[in-house]
């Protein structure tokens, strides 16, 4: 039976992207399928005792500048770990790549896209016309895209998304989920990849 990853991730997370392209590998070796979830953490914090960056104490917020500045070049990727358009909403990139979801697209590339743009390109993943040209340049109809993400019926996506993720005890991102067994953190994915292996 094919394994599946459930991938709860924002696009506004620098972990989410230096572990996204990763754990696409990692599935492709084991023939597992990602279930790609985008969400907001500004429907997770809340209820679940996070804090946004801006309100972390500022020990915290150097020390996580350290680890940005180590995993970047470790893991062979480019990261600036002070973005121009950071903090940002996450809100309407996940609502955008829900949406191609639901119209059947895989989104792998499309979430990655995104990430790039706001990791390493310096662009705003929170400006309707930026999300529409990395939706263009991934061979889908980025207007028709983001119009209807902006429907109720796509936050009501966005909405459900987050409802999954709390309730498979998800506090921040990326999380993953092997056989209901949760790991959070780009920096479990070799846990990930042994939950694989284990028959």
């Amino acid at each position: 039976m094919t394994a599946t990853i459930t991938y709860y991730y924002t696009h506004a997370s620098p972990w989410s992207y230096l572990g996204h392209a990763r754990l696409g590998e990692i599935a492709a070796r084991h023939g597992a399928r990602i279930d790609y979830v985008p969400i907001t953490l500004s429907a997770i914090f809340p209820k679940t005792g996070g804090v946004p960056l801006p309100k972390r104490a500022p020990e915290r917020q150097a020390y996580r500048l350290v680890e940005l500045r180590r995993w970047a070049p470790r893991l062979g990727l480019p990261l600036n770990p002070e973005p121009k358009h950071f903090p940002t909403d996450d809100r309407p990139a996940a609502r955008l790549a829900l949406t191609a979801k639901a119209r059947g697209h895989d989104i792998a590339a499309l979430s990655l896209g995104v990430m790039q743009a706001c990791w390493v390109e310096e662009r705003d993943i929170a400006d309707p016309a930026t999300l529409v040209e990395i939706a263009n340049a991934c061979g889908l109809e980025g207007q028709a895209l983001h119009d209807e993400a902006e429907s109720e019926a796509g936050q009501q996506r966005l909405d459900a998304a987050c409802q999954a993720a709390l309730a498979d005890g998800c506090f921040g991102a990326p999380w993953y989920m092997v056989d209901g067994e949760p790991f959070w953190g780009q920096d479990r994915l070799d846990m990930v990849e042994e939950a694989l292996r284990t028959p």
